[in-house]
């Protein structure tokens, strides 16, 4: 079927497609993977059991410390000589997951990354200009293959040397920007620090963001700041890297289904959450030959809707990601997540959206902190102004995370910027209870 018309299908045919994919997976992973043949066999499952979708419940979780107990190849369904390419994790936390793609997992995955990049109907005249990092991390080679697929001109520009990036997207003419949100802006207030205008000295009419959560005011900034049209690419290395799912012009972020089967579980319990419902993403790969994985637990929180979108898609819709439950903070008892705390500072009129967020112990208390940018129009060295700011923000804060926060705001372009992932949260309780 032509990748074009599965975003698409009727509600029936995608559960039609899901139920025969999802059988076929586990009948082979049950008979190529030790590791699930275990598990399957010690709650008393077989392939044969899975009749239904709603049967899916019934199957073991998988975890990312599976695919670092069984580092590197363990959890592999093929042999070594059907892998074309090794990707992995950075494994600052210890081992770190590999994942192994056959051919045909190629295929996919330029398949869901060309139907990302139809999302913005990107095509032969477009300029794409790849700042994703390229090597082991996912996300420089899954854009840059999906690009030349749709007929592109890719520059792989890579991360880091953010001056001559500026100048390839001037001198080039990238009409599409792919990078962290956060380098986005960076790149954005740079261009602003040599002399450009943005907005009308570069061609970009729209961009694909991941790889960090962003809150609806980080998006909206990075879309004002370049003037174009922000589109979400979600994706993680486990599953297959950027492609599992991405927005559509109405905003509506969309899982591509057919080969990824997602599900909301309640992340202390285990147990399948209804549609609408806020709880941990699931997915179980229904195509992937070299690592097929599970019910995959993701660990960020979201939500799922069945309803057809505006932009006439039938493929499910997921919600923004709200925050990781491995990355909730819990601060005097209250669960805060950076989103929520992004969120108040973009909608503050004064600041940027460059932020840490510190927690440390006083005693035996636990004290959150926020350190954030003022903007440089703000930055005047009026200590009333900036006085007032601070209790505002303040205040903003309390309401929204039901816990007081200090507020330290620091002068414009000092945090630390990052080139991929921005490290957002510095806790020092760790540091103290190793010591």
């Amino acid at each position: 079927m032509d990748w074009r018309k599965k975003d698409y299908l009727p509600r029936e045919e995608i559960e039609a497609l899901q139920l025969r994919r999802l059988r076929d997976t586990v009948e082979r992973v049950y008979h190529l993977v030790p590791f699930y043949r275990k598990k399957f066999d010690e709650l008393g499952l077989k392939p044969a059991h899975i009749k239904s979708l709603s049967d899916l419940k019934e199957l073991p979780f998988t975890v990312k410390q599976d695919l670092r107990d069984h580092y590197p190849f363990g959890l592999f369904a093929v042999p070594l000589s059907q892998i074309v390419r090794i990707h992995s994790s950075s494994g600052t936390t210890g081992k770190p997951t590999v994942v192994g793609y056959t051919e045909n997992d190629m295929r996919v995955w330029t398949e869901v990354m060309c139907r990302t990049f139809k999302m913005a109907e990107v095509g032969p005249g477009d300029v794409v200009h790849n700042a994703y990092g390229y090597g082991l991390f996912t996300g420089g080679l899954g854009f840059h293959y999906g690009a030349e697929a749709v007929g592109a001109a890719v520059v792989p520009s890579s991360v880091g040397f953010t001056k001559r990036q500026l100048m390839l997207l001037k001198d080039f003419g990238a009409t599409i920007l792919c990078c962290t949100p956060s380098y986005a802006l960076h790149l954005a207030e740079v261009a602003q620090e040599e002399g450009f205008d943005p907005q009308k000295d570069f061609l970009l009419r729209a961009g694909f963001f991941g790889a960090e959560p962003a809150s609806e005011g980080l998006r909206k900034a990075v879309a004002e700041a370049w003037g174009l049209k922000y589109f979400e690419a979600y994706g993680l290395s486990e599953i297959i890297g950027p492609g599992v799912a991405a927005s559509c012009p109405e905003g509506e972020l969309h899982i591509f289904e057919d080969h990824f089967l997602p599900e909301i579980i309640d992340p202390e319990t285990g147990q399948p959450l209804p549609e609408g419902e806020e709880g941990e993403l699931v997915f179980t790969t229904l195509t992937k030959q070299g690592l097929p994985l599970i019910r995959y637990r993701t660990k960020d929180i979201a939500s799922l809707y069945k309803a057809p979108c505006k932009c006439g898609r039938t493929i499910i819709r997921m919600g923004r990601v709200v925050g990781r439950s491995d990355d909730m903070l819990i601060v005097s008892g209250v669960n805060v997540f950076p989103s929520q705390v992004e969120h108040v500072l973009t909608q503050v009129e004064g600041l940027t959206p460059n932020y840490v967020i510190v927690v440390d112990k006083r005693g035996v208390l636990d004290v959150l902190e926020v350190w954030v940018e003022v903007d440089e129009r703000v930055f005047t060295g009026d200590i009333g102004a900036l006085e007032n700011l601070k209790r505002k923000l303040e205040e903003e804060l309390a309401n929204a995370l039901f816990l007081r926060a200090r507020v330290k705001l620091v002068e414009p372009k000092t945090l630390e910027r990052s080139m991929g992932k921005a490290k957002r949260v510095v806790d020092r309780r760790e540091l103290k209870d190793i010591s």
